[in-house]
């Protein structure tokens, strides 16, 4: 059974940092793109930041310079550092693994960044 467990979320100051991870297990971890989304109450869930099983990364706009997604294959994790958060990151972050290859899209539970002004 695939499972995908977010953690490092919580409340922080505007200008602050968080990290967030995700723990996978029941997948070839190595093998999967795995992304970050947000998603707040109103509003469709939206890519944050994505890297590849061959590590190239891609960013939404609005994070650019102000996020590092990485991954450690060896620990089947994926790592969203944030930086200089603000206000307007404020979202339930979800991990997503997905492997186009074979149509697989697994998603973990989410977990909340709330930045205060």
């Amino acid at each position: 059974q695939v499972q995908l467990v977010e953690s490092g979320g919580g409340l922080v100051q505007a200008g602050g940092s968080l990290r967030l991870s995700c723990a996978a297990s029941g997948l070839f971890f190595s093998l999967n793109a795995m992304n970050w989304y947000r998603q707040t109450p109103g509003k469709q869930r939206e890519l944050v930041a994505a890297i590849s099983s061959g590590g190239d990364t891609n960013y939404a706009d609005s994070v650019k310079g102000r996020f590092t997604i990485s991954r450690d294959n060896a620990k089947r994790t994926v790592y969203l550092q944030m930086n200089s958060l603000k206000p307007e990151d404020t979202a339930v972050y979800y991990c997503n693994a997905r492997r186009s290859s074979i149509g697989s899209d697994y998603w973990g539970q989410g977990t909340q960044v709330t930045v205060s002004s």
